[in-house]
């Protein structure tokens, strides 16, 4: 009885040593999406011409319009916050979500709960704050944990560069292949950098908000981390080739 009682409380200390932060906002954003009128399950949005017309509000509402944010005015400020819980389509979603729970985990596991919250907000916050003070005019709305997770990967970069990846990569027919962290993370970023500069200030993925949000995050592990041992893992969860 006594081994049995020790063994479960073993097994709830250990889940409650969990990344319980990534699965929080993994759990947020999917609240938020299902909610919200992007998803199609809330009746309350209408349908046809009205559902159009109340989820371009939506976006506006709780996303960055680069317009509004420099602005002047106090309110859209926050925008830049609330739009890392606002995706625009179930694809959108579930691409972000997946590299979040790929990579999020073990970040979190190294930096600790409270720190991998402020660092995913405040990048994320930062991210997409550059993207719009680039397209200052654009009154087109950003919204997405893109810049959050994208900085995300480039903290796991620097904290691990050796753990192994699997990855499929539509050029080689979706064959299941693993390679080291540094191999798929740059390959990634060097994707979202010409992605970047052929891109323009309209409706799309915002590929500056990925190339910021990355270069942040490495920034910050390389700075906070450097004089501390990298932990190498043998392996980690499988990633897609989804863009965040």
């Amino acid at each position: 009885m006594l081994c049995r009682m020790i063994v479960r409380w073993r097994t709830v200390r250990e889940a409650a040593r969990g990344p319980v932060i990534t699965y929080a906002l993994i759990a947020g954003c999917c609240v938020a999406f299902v909610l919200g009128p992007a998803s199609g399950l809330n009746p309350s949005y209408g349908t046809g011409d009205r559902l159009t017309e109340t989820g371009t509000a939506y976006f506006r509402h709780w996303g960055v319009v680069p317009d509004d944010l420099f602005s002047g005015a106090g309110r859209p400020l926050l925008t830049p916050l609330t739009a890392l819980f606002v995706h625009g389509s179930w694809l959108h979603l579930l691409g972000n979500m997946l590299f979040l729970y790929v990579f999020g985990a073990m970040t979190e596991e190294r930096m600790g709960r409270a720190p991998f919250l402020l660092f995913y907000v405040c990048t994320g916050y930062l991210a997409l704050a550059a993207y719009a003070a680039a397209n200052a005019s654009s009154d087109q709305t950003l919204v997405g944990a893109s810049g959050a997770i994208s900085a995300v990967l480039g903290a796991f970069l620097c904290l691990f560069p050796h753990a192994r990846v699997t990855s499929l990569f539509p050029f080689l027919l979706f064959l299941p292949l693993r390679f080291p962290a540094w191999i798929v993370l740059l390959f990634w970023f060097g994707l979202q950098w010409l992605a970047a500069q052929r891109a323009e200030s309209g409706p799309g993925v915002a590929y500056l908000a990925h190339v910021v949000g990355f270069s942040l995050g490495f920034l910050y592990a390389w700075a906070r981390y450097r004089r501390t041992t990298t932990v190498r893992r043998p392996v980690t969860a499988g990633e897609g080739d989804s863009q965040p």
